[in-house]
């Protein structure tokens, strides 16, 4: 293979390409993949994954990450199904969930932008607290009567065709995500921060406020997919979305975003959860079970940590090669 194509070759298109031939191979030899319910389902199970994938992506790209993610999406849901067995209306809960995503986010980012503390340890922390604080706030009921219009937003389709009504809001908040982080001076400060935090902050630009502002994005949308996801499958519990954080950083890294920070695109990103996602949902039409999903979830998340590492060490060995 020439040497020019290779250098061409970018993990994130080797994503995209796998993605492209797992839904054509799917298509043709997978029994009842193609049909509009399943694809349905296929894109109704994979979006709380892609609703967090945005603002981890960004987060990611500084050097930093958030796996309180779910037990936000968790508590945002129980709160929902309290404040609604309590008589509230469903137009003021809504907007009282992301304000406490907000809240969520804001203390990860105080205790990581002015305390020092390292996000992964600040996050596996808040991830047991967020998540107790859910089983305090709604023990083990299930809330199930949500308003009928909004449960039928969440998982009802576009007319005829398989694509859910809700996931045109997220191709919105998909072209703000991929405007912010590679169309503006934010954006390229993320990918400056990412690759050297103490060269970014002598050139002037505001570390601790940007990575602050990327933890509140992250809250605030781990609390609107809480609230997804409790409309989604008609059902607040305490325990809502109780893994997924695996899911999502498993994604965002197998779309190749760097976990050192400063390396990545976000279309990569979104390919790495669909074909996540895409995965999944073979596995299950061919009777695969959970806990196996599990084991390869977790071995493609080893993988995308690994790959990129090894593919940047077989091209710096060519190039001394080429050199010497």
């Amino acid at each position: 293979m020439p040497e020019s194509l290779i250098r061409a070759i970018r993990w994130d298109t080797v994503v995209g390409a796998l993605l492209i031939a797992l839904l054509l191979l799917s298509f043709g030899f997978v029994d009842g993949f193609g049909n509009a319910l399943n694809l349905s389902f296929l894109l109704g199970n994979t979006l709380p994954i892609a609703l967090i994938a945005l603002p981890m992506t960004l987060l990611v790209v500084s050097g930093e990450i958030d796996l309180s993610v779910a037990s936000t999406a968790g508590l945002s849901g129980a709160v929902m199904g309290r404040l609604w067995n309590e008589g509230m209306a469903i137009e003021t809960i809504v907007p009282l969930c992301l304000l406490l995503g907000v809240v969520c986010g804001l203390v990860n980012g105080l205790l990581v932008t002015r305390l020092g503390l390292p996000s992964l340890a600040v996050t596996i922390g808040t991830l047991a607290a967020y998540r107790g604080i859910a089983q305090i706030v709604l023990g083990s009921d299930a809330v199930t009567d949500f308003p009928v219009r909004y449960q039928e937003f969440a998982a009802g389709r576009l007319g005829t065709t398989f694509l859910p009504q809700a996931f045109l809001p997220f191709l919105v908040l998909l072209a703000v995500a991929v405007v912010v982080l590679h169309a503006t001076p934010f954006g390229r400060s993320l990918f400056a921060i990412g690759a050297s935090e103490e060269a970014a902050r002598f050139a002037g630009i505001r570390v601790k406020r940007g990575k602050l502002i990327l933890f509140v994005a992250t809250g605030l949308m781990s609390a609107l997919t809480g609230v997804f996801w409790a409309l989604h499958y008609a059902s607040a519990r305490y325990d809502n979305a109780t893994g997924l954080e695996l899911s999502v950083v498993a994604a965002v890294l197998l779309g190749g975003i760097d976990f050192d920070g400063g390396k990545g695109t976000l279309g990569g990103a979104i390919a790495g959860v669909f074909l996540l996602g895409a995965l999944q949902n073979v596995m299950s039409l061919l009777n695969v079970s959970a806990q196996s999903q599990i084991v390869v979830t977790g071995v493609l998340l080893v993988i995308s940590v690994l790959a990129p590492r090894v593919a940047r060490q077989i091209s710096l060995a060519r190039a001394a090669g080429s050199t010497g």
